[in-house]
């Protein structure tokens, strides 16, 4: 039996048994297909976005200038070898900082997943 728009079946021949098992089927493919990160994809942004950060901020305090250039930005050579307050330095900091974002990034994403993976090995271990 169909309503009087467009085909939507009726809701009186729902029962709601019928319901709840199509909702807990579509909260089941959320929660394992939608919510799920993919830690490559996540590790690549997060580096990208971290080496685009340093990069735009140490060619930034080199276009301007001055007498001392960048000097806390500068710390970042005691942790990235070879960095310094200059253009090649910047390209270092790109390298060092995509590679420290990827791995902050992919790290993130693999966590979520396992907690999310735990959660709902948990969540049908109780509805069973």
């Amino acid at each position: 039996m169909t309503g009087r728009h467009r085909g939507v079946p009726r809701a009186s021949g729902v029962s709601s048994r019928e319901r709840r098992d199509v909702q807990e089927r579509v909260e089941h493919v959320v929660v394992t297909r939608l919510l799920r990160v993919s830690a490559v994809v996540h590790g690549v942004v997060t580096g990208l976005v971290l080496g685009l950060l340093i990069f735009v901020a140490t060619n930034w305090l080199v276009l301007k200038g001055g007498r001392v250039v960048g000097p806390h930005l500068a710390l970042l050579g005691q942790f990235f070898y070879g960095y310094r307050v200059s253009f090649l330095g910047s390209f270092i900091g790109l390298a060092y900082g995509f590679v420290l974002g990827f791995l902050l990034g992919y790290g993130v994403a693999w966590l979520y997943n396992r907690l999310l993976g735990w959660r709902t090995a948990r969540g049908s271990a109780a509805s069973a």
